[in-house]
Order: C-alpha cells, then structure tokens, then sequence
C-alpha cells in the first residue's frame, strides 16, 4: 500500500498489483478525514431518528439478526486520480488505486427504516459516522464535526446496505468497523464508515461534506450552483502498463485493467496506443454486474521503438462513454476522462 497520508491515514493501492475480480482486503484502498474512532463493539448503538413513527436504536447483535444480503460493489473515492489534473490541486494526491471492489454483507437500510415507520414527509436520509474532527481550511464550521452525508429517500429505500462484512470477513477498524454504509454507483463519501447515526429529515441536508465539500459546480442561465457529488462516471483505467515503463519493441505485450460505472454494467472497453488518434476494442472479462467493475485485457503488438501514450476508455451499458477531456466543474473531483500511460519501446 501507499501511504497518501499517516494521520489520518490515507492508503492507496498500487493499481498494478490488481490481479483479481474481488480487491482483498488488505490491498483495497483507505480514506479517512479525521482520526479512525475506537469503538467498542459492545458499547456501540445505532440510531434511528428523525421524521419516523418509532425512532429506536440498535446493537450489532441484533442487527445480525435481520435478514442479510451480500452485494458486490465498486467503491471508488471521488479524488482518485487527482494526481493527473494540471496544475496541481489540493487535496489528497491520489494515483489510480483509490478504487476497490469488494463483496459487502450486511442488512438492507430499507429495512431499518421500515421498522423505523418513515414520514411520509420524509426527503432524505443523513447518515452520520462516529468519526469527527475540525477544519482546517476555510470556509469552516466552528468546532468539531462529524462526517456525515446524506441520501434521497428513493436512494436509500432502494439498494443501500448497512454492511458488518467485507470479502467474507468482519469490518477492520480502518474500513468502518462495526458498520459501515454501501450506496452501490455512488462516490464512496456516500458510503458512511463507522455509522451511529440515522437520520430522517424532511429538509435538505447542508452539512459540510455535503454542501461545501464533495461538491462540484452546475453552471446555467441562471449562474452557477453547487451540488453534492453523487453518482460515479463511467471510466476505465490501466493497471499494466504502468506509467514510465519500458517494454520491449516487436514483441506483444498484454495491456489490462478495470473499469467501472454506475447503476449500469460496462459493455466496452478500447484502448489507444497513440494518445487517442486511434482506438481497439478490448476483451472484457467475467461476466457483468451491475455496479461492479469488471476486468478487461488488450494484447498490444508492440511497434518500433519510441515513446507512446496509452489511453483507455469506457462504455456502458447505456451508452455513456468515457470523456477525453476534463470537466473543470468536477473541480478537484471526479477525474474521469481519458487517463494517459506513458511508456517508451526499446530494442
């Protein structure tokens, strides 16, 4: 792992040690804003509460009696690849390994709020982790805060997993130990590690994960307007070559990777050895699932010797394409486009 940050800790894969459909455990990638809370398991409730008939709370022992339901999901941070925009950014200079795939097991958060009664007022979902901290950076809120997003109540009704387990095992402390959210297509700020807090509103949610941070700019006839980040964009991305490697001329060379999309499933996957001019279609690997990445190869007759840019691209399932160019309104945020490996071919 690569080591973004010490405190508080922010671990990246290598992207070229991806070498299987579901990311073990201790390679998936780690990002925490504030210190890792300690939490004791016997100590620790979940709360509901809000705009709900019958507010309660949980332990994990009782949440273990409910129905489960084991999902595979691609979690991708919304600053993985920051490293690529220029100039430089701020935040956490992420490569290609803050992405992983795992399968999460857990209970439904429709389930929790059906017991819960939800009004019928209700619009969205807050979701509130034990972790906290201050801001350092202006504009910032006074005092400590804890991270906390929230979800459209259609979002939440529908697919969203309150998981005690990943890749068959318990949650570790650093992956949101002992209950962590799982909002399949969704940016993983979503998907609240070390829950403890349930809330049901009839307001829309202003925190500042929400408002000011994780946000990106809509711009129209009526000005700009900032809005929360949510879905993931379809891209894809190289795991081998790695960027600056050498590889020898006319010889063959497989080229191969991930991608990934939301609520969708990635039907192609083309690959360009010459910065784009050209592209090939790629061979795609398993079968697809929905909100899941899947793996994909390219056997690339490698030509004389020189320097070359390789590209790949993504399409889903519904059409949508991977971009060439960058989206200035994702600001630091969702760096989608079309990711250049540079190599250079030597005898």
């Amino acid at each position: 792992m690569i080591t973004r940050e010490k405190e508080p800790p922010n671990l990246e894969m290598l992207f070229s040690a991806l070498d299987s459909f579901v990311t073990p455990n201790e390679r998936f990638y780690v990002r925490c804003h504030f210190p890792i809370p300690k939490i004791n398991e016997r100590d620790w409730r979940l709360k509901v509460e809000g705009k709900v008939a019958r507010p309660f709370e949980v332990t994990m022992d009782d949440l273990r009696q409910m129905p489960t339901q084991t999902i595979t999901v691609t979690l991708e941070c919304a600053g993985n690849s920051r490293v690529f925009l220029v100039p430089k950014v701020k935040g956490v200079q992420w490569e290609l390994g803050a992405v992983g795939n795992a399968e999460w097991t857990g209970v439904r958060l429709c389930d929790v709020l059906q017991r819960a009664g939800i009004a019928n007022e209700a619009r969205e979902i807050i979701l509130e982790g034990a972790d906290n901290g201050t801001i350092a950076e202006p504009p910032r809120p006074a005092g400590k805060i804890n991270f906390a997003r929230s979800l459209p109540v259609e979002k939440a009704l529908n697919d969203v997993l309150l998981a005690h387990s990943m890749n068959g095992q318990p949650l570790t402390a650093a992956h949101g130990f002992p209950l962590r959210a799982i909002v399949p297509g969704w940016y993983a700020m979503a998907s609240i590690k070390w829950l403890q807090r349930i809330i049901v509103s009839d307001q829309p949610f202003n925190g500042y994960y929400q408002s000011i941070d994780y946000a990106y700019w809509q711009r129209d006839a009526a000005g700009p307007n900032l809005l929360p980040l949510t879905t993931m964009q379809v891209k894809a991305e190289i795991a081998h070559p790695e960027n600056n490697e050498v590889i020898r001329a006319n010889g063959r060379y497989l080229v191969n990777g991930a991608a990934w999309t939301a609520e969708e499933v990635i039907s192609k996957v083309e690959v360009s050895c010459d910065g784009g001019k050209s592209w090939s279609e790629g061979n795609l690997k398993g079968a697809p699932i929905k909100n899941a990445w899947r793996l994909w190869e390219f056997e690339w007759k490698t030509p004389s010797p020189g320097n070359y840019t390789l590209m790949a691209r993504a399409t889903d399932s519904c059409g949508r394409m991977q971009p060439m160019e960058r989206d200035s309104n994702g600001g630091t945020y969702m760096i989608c486009h079309c990711l250049p490996i540079e190599v250079e071919v030597r005898l």
